[in-house]
């Protein structure tokens, strides 16, 4: 699947720049000059990922990503000059998924998109994984159990989802916060097991053909019995 890439960028060198790499990629790109051009692309043209300035002249990059939040749970990553810790962490608190720091490589643009879309998995067609009374869809956000719709926080369908897409096979702690939370997160591994508690509470009784198990020493799994 070819991805459609926002890119909303004030500096006509850098965005025609960041077309012409992403282009390479065979990906479809959208430029907005501004950030009031940027909503109305997103509206409009439905893009996989934005790619977003912070300095935008009519509306600065998180006003524009807290309205596609708003609407939407699109991968984005922000484009900022500052590298200092306080003002990666903000862009996280906004709802941003990553950061790149000015001046860029794009060989790091590409990867960063890369490690983005395989997290939310944009370029896998299907993003939807079923067992024996279980279905994760990460492109709604569903999860269902024993045929109930059950509410849960994003970070905890997300996980489940890479879970159960990657039956049987076991996961560190750090594997995980890289895969589900980015390996830019600012956290600590108990995250994981904070989570993995949650889900358990959920997952509880809802079928013996599959678990959340722990392999102690090494992380944990999701272990397939029958599918």
């Amino acid at each position: 699947m070819s991805l459609k890439i926002l890119v909303a960028e004030d500096n006509a060198d850098i965005a025609n720049l960041l077309r012409l790499y992403l282009e390479k990629e065979g990906w479809n790109v959208i430029l907005a000059k501004d950030g009031e051009e940027a909503v109305t692309a997103f509206r409009k043209q439905k893009p996989d990922l934005a790619l977003l300035d912070i300095m935008m002249p009519k509306k600065d990059g998180r006003e524009v990503c807290a309205e596609i939040r708003r609407e939407s749970k699109m991968p984005i990553i922000m484009v900022t000059a500052k590298g200092e810790i306080s003002d990666k962490v903000a862009c996280f608190e906004i709802g941003a998924d990553d950061y790149i720091v000015k001046p860029f490589d794009m060989k790091e643009v590409i990867l960063r998109i890369r490690a983005v879309v395989r997290r939310a998995g944009v370029e896998e067609g299907a993003k939807h994984v079923e067992y024996e009374g279980i279905v994760v869809d990460l492109d709604s956000y569903t999860l269902i159990l024993g045929g109930r719709e059950v509410d849960a926080p994003p970070k905890e369908i997300e996980l489940l989802y890479f879970f159960a897409s990657n039956p049987d096979t076991v996961f560190t702690r750090d594997q995980l916060l890289d895969q589900v939370w980015g390996y830019d997160y600012f956290g600590d591994t108990r995250t994981i097991d904070v989570h993995v508690k949650r889900l358990r509470e959920k997952l509880e009784g809802i079928s013996d053909k599959w678990s959340l198990r722990t392999v102690w020493g090494v992380g944990y799994k999701f272990e397939v019995k029958e599918k």
